[in-house]
């Protein structure tokens, strides 16, 4: 659990919480104990509210179906379910021991209801702050790579160069260190950005780097200022 804990980033107060959101229905059914199902619900509600903000804010020319499209495509089971496996939520699930030899562990929908879950936990544990932070370390991939409403990936410096621009800035490139033998370089670039260095990439070209640069400038543009 203590593993667990860390990779959320979040010391509880009160761990009970994050057992309740690790626990299956079969298993409270059998144990007369609570499951993750109210905490699921919560966490739905706050997931939906921090993403809304964050693309009403950070997409103001869309309109409403459209921001609409771009939300499911954030918060939709798969997504959930890739964020729990970079938890490593499987391992911590507290099943039934029908539920486990069924796969349990491994269900796409159990895996997407317990980040939910974890998420209401965090909520009701230290409130909306660190909730937000949650979904901002698990999710700002999802936000950026659905920029355009449709799941279509728009490469990151064009998503970087539309978000400065809307409040009237510039970014510009420049190149850091190139290191490693002729046959293996590694690149990294940095940005400006008002003056000042924004983020760094490295990748195995300077058209790579720029790229990686140019993600990480967007995280820290959409989500540091929410």
């Amino acid at each position: 659990m203590k593993l667990l804990i860390n990779d959320i980033g979040y010391n509880f107060k009160d761990e009970k919480l994050l057992k309740t959101a690790l626990t299956h229905s079969s298993f409270a059914n059998e144990h007369n104990c609570k499951s993750y199902e109210r905490l699921e619900f919560l966490g739905d509600s706050i997931l939906s509210f921090v993403i809304s903000s964050s693309i009403y804010k950070n997409f103001p020319d869309l309109p409403e179906g459209e921001l609409s499209k771009l939300r499911a495509s954030i918060v939709c089971e798969r997504s959930l379910e890739e964020c729990s496996k970079k938890l490593n939520v499987g391992k911590y699930l507290i099943l039934s021991k029908g539920e486990e030899t069924t796969g349990g562990r491994e269900r796409a929908s159990i895996l997407a209801d317990v980040f939910e879950a974890i998420l209401g936990a965090i909520f009701l544990d230290g409130g909306i702050e660190p909730a937000r932070d949650f979904i901002n370390k698990y999710l700002s991939d999802a936000v950026i790579e659905s920029h355009s409403g449709k799941g279509v990936f728009k490469d990151y410096k064009t998503v970087l160069q539309e978000i400065v621009q809307q409040n009237e800035g510039s970014v510009e490139y420049f190149e850091v260190k190139e290191e490693g033998p002729e046959h293996n370089k590694i690149f990294t670039v940095g940005i400006k950005y008002m003056g000042s260095d924004l983020s760094y990439g490295s990748g195995r070209n300077k058209k790579e780097a720029q790229q990686n640069a140019a993600k990480e400038a967007i995280k820290k543009l959409q989500f540091n200022n929410d």
